[in-house]
């Protein structure tokens, strides 16, 4: 029987095999996207893995079972990219050594990850190389750098060096626990909510390709049923005929599942360079488990297997035809449970939000899957309304064949465009997400502060004056405007108490604020008051003298400069040359921003994916069904046609019946995906929602046009089916 079935497969001609194909593709494309989902999972907790050892001196020692190592990590910055340095120093010769380098270096030696390696060779060494005295003795492995473009740094120093460091710490194991999994972790991939993201963008793009899939397994579905009832004839039992509609499915579901595998592995290498994380992938982390595999390839043509199976469970086959049980139910208010259930699950975490990202994945996921299947639930009800509505302004006869058609069956009316449901859906949510966050974090400092290098110190670690060295090499690098000093305020430490400045240092700095006439010493807050905008303030005069100013502890040093990129490089490295020590190196404003960029922009390109797929594939989904629901009511349009009526009346019939329940659910997922987008960015990042720019009324409105033209795009192949001898044949 299955021979039989495999053979009657494709035992229809140029039909039966379109419909395999297009089946196939379907499955295929589902299969590609799920594949790239479980490798991207994959790859960010392979990514993770690879920060563990970074961690080392946060996270709680473990069994002294080497002798200590000084350990001390540090951010460090040039031209807007992030540096990891890590100074060492081994206290004996049984020291753990990090992953990726053979030994630790000794004082005067590093290693350099091979970005950084061609960084150093292409910049000057004034603007980057000095900060690293001595020579470097090899690169650093890939098993220790996160991402091919990590830009790390191993220096070796002595322990008399180290000891004195603000930060040092002494470690006796590696760590190899992954920052996700830690609560003292620094580094790592943990902000944001990274594995709730993943998981939402993985349903977002798999609810349009399995409605896409479930609408290409019913193409046709009227023609196989009457090849059944055919079977049945001659002696086919129900159960060899379910054998063969499974066997059917099963055989597309399988060559998709092949053509799945090799979408993936042929479109990895560039989905591991998109920078998901703010960095790329190494191509090898893109990898399947043996449990994903067979999950997938096993999985889904079992699944396919079951589907083509259940679909026979109303439909009725006897030798004499195909009869249908009862009518499909008129849908119930009901069916807006879950809808609502989902928005109340997102409600209640507003001021419940789980601390660790797996409390996050656990309480936000399941109420965005569970909105998202409220709507493919609720679609139905609301096409009946829409159905309802039109029926009472019909007054047409192309408007009341359209709402009567719409009526009795809301379900397959509604499955030609939920597809475009949850595809606007997730566009109005990704795109407020993006919007919102860049609104609250700021674009990118393009003031007078952008030039702004600052040198922050912690009490008492810069003294009272700035070497004259220092001083001197500061003022005479090209592009270094001023140079001005921030002292400690005797009522308070700088972040308690406003910092004091000196008002002839201020004058040089229009940046920093003005100072009131007549003054000699003002009180300052930190710069970043000013990079909120508005005009530079006017800082309060302080009671002290310019000679009890000038014995105060210095808190900052800051320097202005032209905004290019080697004078602030060039200043930084002189800073970081005098003054090594401290968790924080010099920084400009768009420094502590290059983070939120990477952040941004990974957040950014899932959002286009997202957007690029799911709007296709939707558009694919309604173009299938409308063309198969032609197919399949031929007969009645072909009779309507003998009867006198106009090929212009059924072309409207036709579109109504798409475009009503069309705009009806459209409206209903732009509206939810606003109210959802607004309840997760309350709930996880406490953020109020900013409307979207103009772009994303304009994606939406070309959505909703290229839906509406892929409609009119069936009118010629309802003209060529309906003709009086499609009424013959039947």
């Amino acid at each position: 029987m299955i021979r039989f079935a495999l053979r009657l497969t494709v035992a229809g001609g140029r039909e039966a095999v379109a419909r395999l194909v297009i089946i196939a593709a379907a499955v295929g494309l589902g299969v590609g996207l799920l594949l790239a989902t479980l490798a991207g999972v994959n790859a960010v907790n392979t990514q993770n893995q690879r920060y563990a050892w970074l961690n080392s001196g946060t996270v709680s020692a473990g069994t002294p079972d080497h002798d200590p190592v000084w350990w001390l990590l540090r951010a460090d910055y040039y031209d807007g990219k992030v540096i990891g340095r890590l100074d060492v120093a081994a206290t004996g010769p049984d020291a753990p050594v990090p992953p990726g380098i053979p030994r630790l270096p000794g004082p005067g030696e590093f290693y350099a990850s091979p970005e950084l390696s061609a960084l150093l060779a292409s910049a000057p060494a004034s603007q980057l190389g000095d900060r690293y005295p001595g020579r470097q003795i090899g690169t650093i492995g890939t098993d220790a750098l996160p991402a091919p473009n990590s830009l790390i740094i191993v220096v070796g120093r002595t322990p008399d060096e180290l000891a004195h460091l603000p930060g040092a710490t002494k470690v006796t194991s590696i760590a190899t626990t992954s920052p996700s999994d830690c609560k003292e972790c620094v580094v790592g991939i943990r902000a944001w909510g990274l594995e709730l993201v993943l998981s939402v963008v993985a349903a977002a793009l798999l609810f349009p390709v399995l409605i896409f899939i479930g609408t290409a397994t019913r193409l046709a579905a009227a023609r196989r049923e009457q090849r059944f009832a055919a079977m049945r004839l001659i002696g086919a039992t129900p159960g060899q005929v379910s054998l063969v509609s499974a066997v059917e499915s099963t055989v597309a579901a399988v060559a998709g599942t092949a053509a799945g595998f090799g979408l993936f592995f042929l479109f990895r290498d560039p989905l591991a360079a998109i920078p998901f994380t703010g960095v790329p992938f190494f191509p090898d982390d893109m990898s399947l488990s043996l449990a994903d595999v067979l999950l997938v390839a096993l999985g889904v043509p079992a699944g396919a297997a079951v589907a083509a199976t259940v679909a026979l469970r109303r439909v009725r086959i006897s030798p004499l035809g195909v009869t249908r049980r009862v009518r499909p139910r008129p849908p119930r208010a009901y069916r807006l449970l879950p809808l609502l259930l989902g928005l109340a699950e997102l409600l209640y975490f507003v001021d419940h939000r789980p601390r660790t990202s797996n409390g996050q994945v656990a309480a936000f996921l399941p109420g965005l899957l569970t909105v998202m299947a409220g709507l493919v639930v609720a679609g139905p009800w609301l096409t009946m309304l829409g159905a309802r509505v039109l029926a009472r302004r019909a007054g047409r006869p192309a408007t009341l064949i359209a709402a009567r058609r719409l009526a009795d069956n809301p379900q397959a009316s509604f499955r030609a465009i939920s597809g475009l449901m949850l595809a606007l859906f997730v566009t109005s949510v990704a795109t407020i997400v993006i919007t919102t966050i860049v609104a609250n974090r700021g674009a990118p400092a393009n003031g007078p502060e952008a030039g702004v290098l600052s040198r922050m110190f912690q009490p008492g670690e810069a003294g009272t004056a700035i070497p004259g060295a220092v001083s001197a090499g500061l003022r005479a690098t090209p592009g270094v405007q001023s140079v001005t000093v921030f002292r400690e305020n005797p009522a308070g430490r700088s972040g308690l108490a406003p910092s004091l400045v000196s008002c002839a240092d201020l004058a040089r700095t229009p940046a920093f604020g003005q100072c009131p006439t007549g003054a000699a010493v003002a009180e300052r807050w930190p710069v970043q008051v000013r990079r909120k905008g508005g005009p530079p303030p006017v800082w309060p005069a302080s009671a002290l003298s310019l000679e009890q100013f000038q014995r105060l502890p210095i808190v900052e040093i800051a320097i202005d400069t032209d905004r290019s990129t080697a004078a602030i490089e060039r200043a930084r490295t002189i800073l970081e040359v005098a003054y090594p020590g401290g968790p924080m190196p010099p920084f400009a404003p768009g420094d502590f921003e290059s983070d939120f960029t990477k952040s941004l922009v990974g957040w950014q390109q899932l959002a286009n994916v997202v957007i690029l797929t799911s709007l296709p594939i939707a558009g694919c989904s309604l173009a299938v069904s409308v063309a198969g629901g032609l197919s399949e009511r031929k007969r009645p349009f072909s009779l309507l046609r003998l009867s006198g009526v106009p090929l212009g009346v059924l072309r409207r019939v036709v579109a109504l019946e798409s475009a009503v329940p069309l705009l009806v659910v459209a409206v209903v997922a732009i509206g939810v995906g606003f109210l959802a987008a607004q309840l997760f960015l309350k709930a996880q990042m406490h953020y109020t929602m900013r409307p979207p720019g103009v772009a994303y009324y304009l994606t939406v409105l070309a959505g909703v046009a290229a839906s509406l033209g892929i409609i009119a795009s069936t009118f010629p192949l309802l003209e060529r089916i309906t003709g009086p001898e499609t009424a013959r044949n039947e």
